[in-house]
């Protein structure tokens, strides 16, 4: 097979990022100060390994966060059932504590190195993957070019290229398809995310659709979501997850005109990123919302209001609690949050009008009346008194998005199928 050309870009990269090797600490110390970085696992960012590779055959996942990780767990249980390890690797600190309470003891989990080559070649000398998979849109172009000198398979499972970052790539077309040449196979989740990665250059694409929707509802501690049922009782819930800046104040503004008609209603906001539970809750309290934090051991009370749930790896807790979500992320110029896991645990969805991430998605339940968007404190206000206070029409929305999500499956087994054949070589190979 041909060596994949290089572009002056790519080389300018290349030398780029030697040159700066050194002063990645500075960068680092300042992640570390902001609570970006876990100060015990640092060395990981260098390439250096904090366990030993597991004997046999190893395959390595990336994902960038909390939701590549979450979509890939079947993939991973069905290549643990046939007998290869698994290395999974993320970059934020978020993922890593949901991997800690998610996965079983045998598959390792390490942050990923930085996009250095020194880090990179440290990173694969010691793991020596046997096959490589990258979730998305994980493209770096070292780790590309490193596992490509390696000759190591490489493949994207779950692709996506928006329209936005193709727009951005286009402006990149000949290096981004002398990146891409180096990918040897792409598992695009929908068509138009396989048509663009075609027109960037990828040399083999193939539709097998978006593992998220094959992933399981998200698990739940028992004890918790008890105390919290309990401390609820006789309220009317709505939770809206993910939340980003500039949300969290329409959806106050929509909790104190939704609570002249339902008194008892408790908001629970989950915001995106946990450190801006504080934040949410002074936001709350200056809006004359009495607010509590999760993260300080409270649950809320009857004087409660708002509850900011500022914890990790308990939305399926407040999925199943409230009745009503809506979905953050897309009230704001974000791209929306994924609806499938509030589906799947029996909760109405409501969404903002900036939803390019899932658009293939929330057109369909919208169309369905699985899904309904609102603008706005009013809009969101009065769609979600509708849903709370009519059961029936909150039922028929939960069905129908039920039935929309159903109709997207079979992503997982078009996945397996399609790598399949790497897998039987590195068995081939091994023997």
């Amino acid at each position: 097979m041909a060596k994949p050309r290089s572009t002056a870009l790519i080389r300018l990269y290349r030398a780029g990022t030697w040159l700066v090797t050194p002063f990645v600490r500075l960068l680092l110390a300042k992640r570390l100060k902001r609570g970006k970085e876990d100060p015990v696992r640092l060395r990981e960012r260098y390439g250096y390994a904090s366990a030993p590779r597991p004997r046999g055959p190893l395959v390595w996942l990336h994902g960038a966060s909390v939701g590549e990780m979450l979509a890939v767990l079947p993939l991973m249980d069905r290549l643990r059932a046939r007998g290869f390890k698994v290395l999974l690797t993320s970059g934020t600190l978020t993922s890593a504590k949901l991997a800690a309470s998610r996965l079983p003891p045998d598959i390792v989990h390490q942050f990923v190195p930085l996009d250095s080559p020194l880090f990179v070649r440290r990173f694969l000398k010691h793991w020596r993957p046997d096959l490589v998979l990258l979730v998305e849109s994980e493209l770096w172009p070292n780790l590309l070019i490193e596992v490509n000198a390696r000759r190591t398979p490489l493949v994207l499972v779950n692709a996506r290229m928006s329209p936005k970052s193709f727009g951005n790539w286009s402006r990149l077309s000949g290096s981004v398809a002398a990146l891409l040449a180096r990918v040897d196979l792409s598992l695009a989740q929908a068509p138009d995310d396989g048509e663009r990665l075609g027109k960037l250059g990828a040399p083999r694409v193939v539709v097998t659709g978006n593992l998220k929707f094959d992933a399981p509802p998200p698990p739940v501690d028992i004890v918790a979501f008890d105390a919290l049922r309990h401390a609820s009782a006789n309220r009317v819930v709505m939770v809206a997850a993910s939340t980003h800046p500039g949300e969290e104040e329409i959806i106050i503004e929509a909790h104190k005109r939704l609570a002249k008609e339902l008194p008892t209603l408790l908001t629970i906001i989950a915001p995106r990123h946990p450190e801006r539970g504080l934040d949410v809750v002074r936001l709350a309290t200056d809006a004359g919302c009495p607010a509590v934090l999760r993260s300080d051991g409270y649950l809320p009370d009857r004087g409660t209001q708002i509850y900011v749930a500022d914890t990790i790896g308990e939305l399926g807790i407040f999925y199943r609690l409230a009745t009503v979500a809506l979905l953050g992320g897309s009230l704001v110029r974000h791209g929306g949050q994924n609806p499938i896991e509030p589906i799947k645990l029996d909760t109405a969805i409501l969404h903002g009008p900036h939803i390019t991430n899932f658009s293939d998605i929330y057109t369909k339940l919208d169309a369905n009346n699985g899904a309904a968007p609102v603008t706005d404190a009013r809009s969101l206000a009065a769609s979600a008194f509708m849903l709370l206070a009519d059961g029936a029409s909150r039922q028929r929305m939960i069905e129908a998005g039920q039935q929309t999500i159903g109709t997207f499956g079979g992503a997982l087994d078009r996945t397996l199928a399609a790598i399949d054949p790497y897998l039987v070589q590195i068995r081939l190979e091994r023997h």
